[in-house]
């Protein structure tokens, strides 16, 4: 059983683990507290607390450990910029700390990079030699396969930073970035969840006006467009424009094969996959002309950056 490596994919609230095989197969997965929150030494402890859990659950130690993180990451060191998010974890060194203490090959990267080199190697891009990962989640990650190679560059963002194309400068929201209507802004899940509490904050009636506005998150608006309210279809159809423009530009910036949608968002695709296609598909200026560009969902969704932190893992032992 100890033949697997130790993945984790680590948010702001939660920590994402798994044991995973070489051929990218789950064989062990929780979730915990990260203790991100609360500071570098208690997200140190709690990968540490993880890791023990996981080698006595597996009843093997485990080779190598890959770690998935938000921003701009060296592997041999962590997270080093992330503006105006967890700014105390920025240049902490988290990946020799856990070297020291788990004495196993260890290495990082973005998550939402790692999110498409889970789909390259395990998922719906393999044998793809040019692909765009988007997770749409509390803000919205990218990863981008360009002519066979995984985007990276010295400045440690290439390909993770499509969110921060800008769509509606004129009057959009001001993105940490300093920018205003940026993808991040406008299309994250977070994004609709807000526009709905804006709308009710303004007195628009809704099956959600009843709600605690702290509460109405994009689960809650899922809900309010099944049950056809105006503001929540309204609102959703104004999302859904926005994030077709953005992937309108990130297709004629890289050029994908195909588009991986994953990340929390995509539990609510049944009421906007269709008119984000046909959007996408119909302002897409590319030879042969009429030939449009795959949009899928990951089926790996809840995994995706723990199978992807578990690749670079095993890439470490080849």
């Amino acid at each position: 059983m100890s033949d697997y490596v130790l993945a984790f994919d680590v948010g702001g609230t939660r920590l994402k683990s798994g044991a995973v095989s070489r051929t990218g197969k789950l064989l062990a997965s929780s979730i915990a507290a990260s203790g991100g929150d609360r500071g570098p030494e208690a997200l140190l402890a709690a990968l540490v607390t993880e890791a023990v859990r996981m080698k006595r659950r597996m009843k093997g130690p485990f080779r190598a450990v890959g770690i998935g993180l938000p921003g701009a990451i060296r592997p041999d060191l962590g997270l080093v910029l992330l503006p105006g998010r967890h700014r105390d974890l920025e240049n902490f060194p988290l990946v020799p700390r856990l070297y020291r203490a788990l004495r196993v090959p260890v290495i990082a990267d973005n998550d939402a990079r790692l999110a498409l080199i889970a789909e390259w190697k395990f998922g719906l891009a393999r044998g793809r030699t040019w692909a765009l990962s988007i997770t749409l989640g509390t803000g919205v990650g990218s990863g981008v396969l360009l002519d066979g190679r995984v985007l990276r560059d010295p400045h440690l963002q290439f390909g993770t930073q499509a969110s921060h194309m800008v769509i509606q400068a004129a009057g959009g929201r001001l993105c940490l970035t300093g920018a205003r209507g940026t993808a991040e802004m406008l299309c994250s899940a977070t994004a609709l969840a807000s526009q709905v509490r804006d709308g009710l904050g303004r007195g628009i009636v809704s099956v959600l006006s009843d709600r605690d506005p702290a509460t109405i998150d994009f689960k809650a608006v899922m809900e309010g467009v099944a049950k056809k309210d105006p503001l929540c279809l309204d609102e959703l159809r104004v999302w859904t424009q926005n994030l077709g423009w953005f992937l309108v530009s990130a297709i004629h910036a890289y050029s994908p094969e195909i588009v991986i949608l994953s990340g929390g968002a995509t539990h609510g695709a049944k009421h906007f996959l269709k008119p984000l296609r046909e959007h996408v598909n119909r302002h897409l200026f590319r030879w042969p002309r009429g030939e449009g560009v795959p949009i899928v969902l990951s089926k790996m969704q809840d995994h995706a950056g723990v199978l992807g932190a578990a690749a670079l893992a095993w890439e470490t032992l080849a």
